[in-house]
């Protein structure tokens, strides 16, 4: 009897994935996070008063989700480690208080890179909490979600 997780064995016991046999593919993907920031942070952020006693709040977080993605493997336990080949992390204000962080992640590989580019979106909002949690602990991290995936067994693209 097989299991529907892909890190547990037959035996019920975790797992790395076997990529032994699979073949090398062009793989991409991209993940989002979504901040909620109380009016404060909104203020110095979208005021260009991005420098604070931490340093510069926004290039941080890119830099941070970019070591992040390139760590990934070791955060997650049964995660290959990959070599990532382009790693882009956007950060973007919109009208109503949300600053959201797309990280895009490439290489060619056996596995995919959405874990990647969900840790390097993650790793960039939390990094940009810790750097404004001085001005205000109001800040929430409402959603972090894969946008899309291609080159493994399925493609995927969020609705």
């Amino acid at each position: 009897m097989t299991n529907n997780f892909s890190h547990v064995n037959n035996d019920n016991q975790p797992s790395i994935v076997n990529i032994f046999n699979k073949n090398i593919t062009k793989r991409f993907a991209k993940a989002r996070s979504l901040m909620k920031l109380p009016m404060k942070v909104w203020k110095k952020l979208n005021n260009n008063k991005i420098i604070n006693t931490k340093g510069a709040v926004l290039h941080t977080a890119i830099i941070a989700g970019i070591i992040a993605v390139k760590n990934t493997h070791n955060l997650i336990p049964l995660c290959h480690p990959l070599y990532i080949e382009d790693c882009q992390i956007k950060p973007k204000f919109s009208n109503n208080m949300i600053l959201s962080f797309d990280c895009s992640v490439k290489n060619y590989g056996k596995t995919g890179v959405e874990m990647e580019a969900l840790v390097g979106a993650s790793i960039a909002a939390l990094t940009t909490y810790d750097m404004c949690k001085s001005v205000s602990h109001e800040i929430v991290i409402e959603r972090i979600y894969l946008l899309s995936k291609t080159g493994g067994k399925n493609d995927f693209k969020q609705k």
